[in-house]
């Protein structure tokens, strides 16, 4: 599967991967587990970019991940130097979900996406996603016309 386009979506980020020798499984390939933690690099890396930790926490608030679905399409090994992508696909209320893809020259390697919630850590409860957050969203949807 190729990637036709860079900007996917909303709000997106992109880091260059690094693949390290205890990141490869006795077979030569990046082992399964290891696309969850490049995953989480990205979210992180949006995070930092659109929401940061310290914003959240003087608002007693952390992101929940409440769900990820990951597809692998095409093995990566040592030698490979893929670019990881995470856009917003949705943001509604409470709820948020974002894509991923790890591509290298135009191929796509692994698609996911993951979902959750905003949590009060002070009254231990789900709330209503930042309203700057649900702006910067229809913003790029407005302007887009997606």
């Amino acid at each position: 599967m190729k990637s036709k386009e860079k900007v996917k979506g909303a709000m997106q980020v992109e880091l260059p991967i690094k693949i390290y020798g205890y990141d490869i499984d006795v077979m030569g390939i990046v082992h399964n587990i290891v696309y969850l933690k490049w995953f989480e690099h990205l979210r992180q890396e949006f995070l930092d970019q659109y929401w940061p930790l310290e914003k959240m926490l003087k608002q007693n608030q952390a992101p929940i991940l409440q769900k990820t679905e990951v597809e692998y399409k095409k093995p990566l090994t040592i030698y490979d130097k893929p670019t990881g992508r995470l856009w917003v696909s949705k943001i509604k209320h409470a709820r948020w979900v974002v894509d991923i893809e790890l591509e290298q020259n135009g191929d796509i390697h692994c698609t996911g996406q993951q979902s959750g919630f905003f949590f009060d850590l002070k009254e231990k409860q789900p709330v209503l996603l930042p309203k700057e957050l649900i702006r910067m969203f229809e913003e790029f949807e407005e302007s887009t016309g997606k």
